[in-house]
């Protein structure tokens, strides 16, 4: 069993850190002003602590071993965190903060305010930038170019936005669930006309790219049962497909999540909600989780810690 972390000299995760940036015991001593020696003694004490060589002696300098190079980014976090511990005095506030979130819109939108009062509070002068969930998040979130994400997935067993085929170095946590409804005018034929199946693919509908594809789980529960939407125009977001259903005289009809509904009660009084006129066993399959994704590397960030429990008590309950 490992030692007590107690027992751990934190100094020693100092050297390590610069002997990864450095991969050479020279430099690292230069960096700490200290003998190669005493770099040499504290790989030693690394080396049993974590029962790994940690680096291995090639032609070129040491080599990090995979343990290492998955501790990398820890390392380099744990160290800024404890430099700005220090900095601190007991009546000071963390200032200056970077917050990067992708969330679903219009899902971002209503809790925006409160979110970023909420940020603000907490981090003095914190600077946040807001992105809409797109195909590059999960890449965004790898590169370190954002700290969280907020989106819908999907739970058709063939879909490719299935929560199981996120990569294995992400982590995420379900907020709440969904169903996709139907949008459309208050004088929309449709309405004249008993609500089935028939009518639903009766008249053209607006679709929208979704994470680079122009089909989705419905797409795939029609498809099953021979099916298919006449799609008249593709767009790029609910809001614009949901402002397009709006207009006068349209007979296009949408579809969106329910979620949507507070948002076109505020923006288009004009849309009416149906559920999309499907069975129990085939609404189980469009069942949208809305989820709250992260970089595994992130897990014990502190700030990323209060950022991921302030955004669950915002959304938790959004349904």
């Amino acid at each position: 069993m490992k030692p007590s972390l107690a027992r751990l000299d934190l100094n020693l995760l100092h050297t390590l850190q610069l002997l990864t940036q450095e991969l050479s015991v020279s430099k690292t001593a230069a960096k700490l002003n200290v003998t190669p020696s005493t770099v040499s003694k504290s790989l030693r004490k690394l080396r049993d602590w974590f029962d790994d060589p940690l680096f291995v002696n090639t032609p070129k300098g040491l080599a990090p071993t995979p343990l290492t190079q998955s501790m990398e980014q820890d390392l380099a976090d744990w160290l800024q965190m404890s430099s700005q511990i220090l900095e601190k005095h007991s009546e000071d506030s963390p200032q200056g903060m970077h917050f990067d979130l992708a969330i679903e819109s219009p899902l971002l939108l209503f809790k925006l305010n409160e979110l970023i009062q909420r940020i603000q509070h907490r981090y003095s002068n914190a600077k946040i930038n807001t992105h809409n969930w797109d195909y590059d998040s999960i890449g965004a979130l790898v590169r370190g170019e954002m700290d969280i994400g907020l989106t819908g997935r999907e739970s058709h067993p063939r879909s490719k936005e299935s929560l199981e085929l996120l990569p294995y170095f992400i982590d995420f946590e379900i907020l709440f669930s969904d169903l996709p409804r139907v949008y459309l005018r208050k004088d929309h034929p449709a309405l004249s006309e008993e609500w089935n199946m028939d009518t639903f693919l009766k008249y053209p509908h607006i679709n929208i790219v979704w994470e680079q594809s122009e089909t989705w789980a419905l797409d795939e529960v029609l498809s099953e049962q021979g099916l298919k939407r006449d799609i008249a125009l593709t767009m790029s977001s609910f809001e614009q497909s949901l402002f397009m259903a709006a207009q006068p005289q349209q007979n296009m009809l949408t579809t969106a999540p329910e979620y949507c509904l507070g948002y076109t009660q505020q923006l288009h009084p004009e849309l009416v909600c149906l559920p999309v006129p499907i069975n129990k066993a085939a609404q189980d399959k469009l069942l949208i989780p809305f989820t709250l994704i992260w970089h595994k590397r992130n897990a014990h960030n502190p700030k990323l810690r209060w950022l991921k429990d302030t955004i669950k008590s915002l959304y938790c309950r959004q349904k």
